[in-house]
C-alpha cells in the first residue's frame, strides 16, 4: 500500500530517525555553491530542508535572510534544539505549495525527490510563482530512476528537462562531480534561472 506523503509521514520519520537522506552535514556541491555567492543579502529558502545543515551553514556564513520550510515540526524542533542562535521566525511550518512569499534562490536538497511524482510539474510552477526575476532554484536531483513506490523519487535528466524548460534558463543541469561518496555519479547539479 503506497504511503500518503503528508505531515503526519514526514513527521513519523524524523520521530523514528528513519532519515536515510540524512547526510549528517552540509552537501559538499551546495557548500561549494554556496561559498561563491557573493551577496549576503539575498533572501533563500530551503524547502523540505529537515535537518537543514544547509541553512545553518547560510546563517554562519552571513547570508542571514535564509529560510526553511517543512511540513514537520519534529524536523524544525531538532533543527532550533542544534542551532539555537538562529531565530525561530525563519523557520516555518507549512507546505511548500501554500507558501506565499518571494526568493531570490532556493536551494533543493532531497525536497523534489521526496515529493509524490503527479506534484513535480506543481514543484516546477511553484517554484517558479516563488522566485523573483532573474531568481534561481540551485541543488541536487537523482540522476537515475529507481523504479519504487516510495520516496526517494528518482529520475533522468530529460524527465526534469520536460518540467523546467519552459519556465526556467537551463544554467546546468549535469552530472554533480562533487557528491558524496555513495550517490557519486548518481546526482545531477542543477541551476534553473526564472
Amino acid at each position: 500500500m503506497k504511503a500518503a506523503l503528508d505531515k503526519n509521514y514526514w513527521d513519523s520519520r524524523y520521530q523514528e530517525g528513519s532519515t536515510g537522506w540524512d547526510l549528517g552535514g552540509v552537501s559538499p556541491a551546495l557548500k561549494a555553491y554556496i561559498d561563491q555567492l557573493e551577496d549576503k543579502t539575498q533572501k533563500i529558502l530551503i524547502p523540505g530542508g529537515g535537518n537543514a545543515y544547509e541553512l545553518a551553514y547560510l546563517h554562519e556564513n552571513g547570508f542571514t535572510n535564509s529560510y526553511l520550510i517543512d511540513l514537520s515540526p519534529t524536523a524544525l524542533a531538532n533543527f532550533k534544539k542544534n542551532n539555537p542562535s538562529i531565530d525561530e521566525r525563519y523557520l516555518i511550518e507549512g507546505n511548500y505549495f501554500e507558501l506565499e512569499d518571494q526568493f531570490d534562490l532556493i536551494v533543493e536538497q532531497t525536497f523534489f525527490c521526496a515529493i509524490d511524482r503527479n506534484l513535480r510539474k506543481q514543484y516546477a510552477e511553484k517554484t517558479h510563482q516563488l522566485l523573483n526575476p532573474d531568481g534561481k532554484l540551485v541543488g541536487l536531483l537523482w540522476s537515475e530512476d529507481f523504479g519504487v513506490d516510495a520516496p526517494p523519487f528518482g529520475g533522468t535528466r530529460e524527465e526534469y528537462i520536460g518540467y523546467f524548460n519552459e519556465l526556467f534558463e537551463v544554467r546546468t543541469m549535469e552530472e554533480s562531480y562533487n557528491s558524496i561518496k555513495p550517490r557519486s555519479g548518481r546526482e545531477l547539479f542543477i541551476i534553473l534561472q526564472k
